[in-house]
């Protein structure tokens, strides 16, 4: 999206920077290839954009956006091993590549990188950005853990999953924009408020994360497709499915929730012509536009330009309709 490439110049120059590899090689090898093998790095641009949009130069958030980039990547990184995922953004993940503990030592190693970022911050500003950042990554963390809960649960309820999903992804994002806000120096309500819109895409967003984890294409997508079907994970597809489903169709929905074959094939597509089948493809389309228009409603209240807000709101309908 053109309105983006600015700031992912920007940001992509500095995060060459933000960290080198070292002695021990090991640590930080594994440190530089996940944060070049590419991504969409919305939260950060988010970080950075948001800042220029509140009237402050955007560079003054730089420290801020890398630390949010850093932070996402090292969830990523633990996320994979707890999901024993092959590929990231079409590459090997850090412990295919490595081995799991490189990939939990790098990764801790890059939270404590992100929070060291902060320290650029004059005394006040470095107190605010940091109780946000603590805030959105025990969050994170509860998030991750409902994610993980749920696999063994015979019952989630799609509120129950909303939530996960809300902690797990759209808190950061909300934080991202927020810190933006943070360094401008936004008023109280205005931070307030771009926290919600962002919280709102976040959500708005994962769901299509998980549309597209099932019915996208791999090349675009970057990830195994049909992987949270092959982990048997509860998402809202899953979950509108046996709700809407006839009892014949649910019994065989949830059968092949508790099976993991080797050639796993066989059972994605019948997944996916039972959430076509169903409703629950056009349903999750339906709850995307839902959240997307949360956000849009918010920024009635947030004080910037109509040109701003408008510039938001395509921005919102880019990332609902991505394919990646």
């Amino acid at each position: 999206m053109e309105l983006l490439k600015k700031y992912s110049t920007a940001l992509q120059e500095q995060l060459q920077h933000t960290v080198e590899v070292k002695e021990p090689e090991q640590l930080y090898e594994p440190i530089q290839y996940i944060l070049n093998i590419g991504g969409k790095r919305l939260r950060p641009i988010l970080t950075l954009l948001t800042c220029d949009f509140f009237e402050t130069d955007y560079k003054k958030a730089m420290p801020a956006a890398l630390a949010i980039e850093l932070f996402h990547n090292f969830s990523l990184i633990h996320d994979d091993i707890m999901d024993n995922a092959p590929l990231r953004r079409g590459k090997e993940t850090v412990h295919e590549k490595w081995d799991i503990n490189t990939g939990i030592l790098s990764g801790d190693a890059m939270l404590i990188l992100a929070y060291q970022l902060f320290e650029e911050y004059e005394p006040k500003l470095f107190r605010e950005l940091a109780q946000l950042f603590s805030k959105t990554a025990i969050e994170v963390c509860e998030g991750q853990q409902y994610d993980v809960d749920f696999e063994d649960r015979d019952a989630v309820s799609i509120d129950e999953y909303i939530k996960m999903i809300d902690f797990k992804t759209a808190v950061l994002l909300g934080a991202a924009m927020k810190m933006g806000a943070i360094v401008a120096g936004a008023s109280h309500s205005c931070k307030e408020n771009i926290y919600k819109f962002g919280r709102n895409l976040g959500i708005a967003f994962q769901l299509q994360d998980d549309y597209l984890d099932v019915f996208g294409n791999p090349e675009s997508f970057g990830k195994q497709v049909g992987g949270d079907i092959i982990e048997n994970k509860k998402t809202f597809l899953y979950l509108t499915a046996l709700k809407n489903s006839e009892v014949t169709q649910a019994d065989e929905l949830e059968h092949l929730y508790t099976i993991s074959p080797k050639n796993p094939s066989d059972k994605i597509d019948t997944v996916k012509r039972i959430f076509k089948n169903s409703g629950a493809a056009e349903a999750t389309q339906k709850e995307i536009t839902k959240y997307t228009q949360k956000a849009n409603d918010v920024l009635e209240q947030i004080d910037i330009s109509e040109k701003k807000k408008t510039e938001l709101r395509e921005f919102g309908e880019w990332l609902m309709k991505r394919t990646f």
